[in-house]
C-alpha cells in the first residue's frame, strides 16, 4: 500500500485498494458502490448490492448488471475507518478533475469507483491490477536488496478476494463477538465466521499460552 501510494504510475489505485482492505467487502459489492451509500456524518457505509459482470458464450460478449443480495446478510453497513474515508475524499478529489463514473446500469447511477473511460472497473481487471502492481514492486524490491547486499522480501501473488480475507482475520483479532463480525463481513452461514474466527486467532493463542508460561513460571 505504500509502495502503490507514493508511485507517479499506482498511486491513484490507492483509494478503492484501501477500501477494499479497510472494509472486507467483496470486489463486486466494492465497484457497486454509490456516493449515496456513504454517510459521512455518521461514518457508515451501506452495502445492499454487487456488480456482477456476466460472459455470453452465445453472443460472445460481456454484461455488467446489478445483483440484489439473495438473502439479508449480504444487506448491511460497516463502519467507515478514517483511512477508508481518507480513500474516499481523495477519489471525490480526483474526480473532480477527471471526472467521475457516468455509468448507468440496470437504472442505477452514481457509481464511485471508475476506470479511464468513465465506466465501472471490472473485477478482472483490478486483480491484473494487483499482479502488475506487485510484479514492478518485487522487481524494484530485489534490485534494491542486490544493492544493498540484504534478502528480498518480496509479494506473493493475490487477489482482491485475499484483501477481504485479510480484513477479516484482522477483525477476528480485534473482536470477539462473532455476530458483529459475521454482519460486517456479509457471511450468510456463522460456520464461515467460526471457521475464520479460529484460523486468525490460532497464533493468537499461542502467543497467550507463551506469555501465560512465562508468569507461571513465576509461581511454580
Amino acid at each position: 500500500m505504500d509502495y502503490m501510494a507514493k508511485h507517479p504510475v499506482y498511486y491513484h489505485w490507492w483509494p478503492i485498494f484501501t477500501v477494499l482492505l479497510g472494509t472486507g467487502c467483496r470486489i463486486g459489492e466494492c465497484l457497486g458502490l454509490r456516493w449515496e451509500d456513504l454517510d459521512f456524518e455518521k461514518r457508515i457505509i451501506s452495502v445492499n448490492h454487487s456488480i456482477v459482470y456476466r460472459y455470453s458464450t452465445q453472443q460472445k460478449n460481456t454484461t455488467v448488471n446489478v445483483s440484489l443480495p439473495k438473502t439479508e446478510a449480504g444487506i448491511r453497513e460497516i463502519p467507515m475507518l478514517p483511512v477508508v474515508k481518507d480513500a474516499f475524499d481523495m477519489e471525490k478529489e480526483d474526480q473532480a478533475v477527471s471526472g467521475g463514473n457516468t455509468q448507468v446500469i440496470d437504472g442505477m447511477s452514481g457509481f464511485i469507483f471508475c476506470n479511464r473511460f468513465h465506466k465501472v472497473h471490472n473485477p478482472q481487471t483490478v486483480n491484473d491490477t494487483i499482479r502488475r502492481i506487485c510484479k514492478n514492486y518485487n522487481a524494484e524490491e530485489a534490485l534494491n536488496a542486490k544493492k544493498e547486499k540484504r534478502e528480498a522480501i518480496l509479494l506473493p501473488d493475490f487477489s482482491c478476494h485475499h484483501l477481504r480475507h485479510t480484513f477479516a482475520t484482522r477483525l477476528c483479532e480485534t473482536e470477539t463477538n462473532l455476530r458483529v463480525i459475521q454482519d460486517i463481513m456479509g457471511h450468510k452461514d456463522i460456520q464461515t465466521t467460526i471457521n475464520i474466527y479460529a484460523e486468525a486467532t490460532r497464533d493468537l493463542k499461542q502467543k497467550s499460552f507463551e506469555n501465560l508460561a512465562l508468569k507461571l513460571d513465576d509461581i511454580f
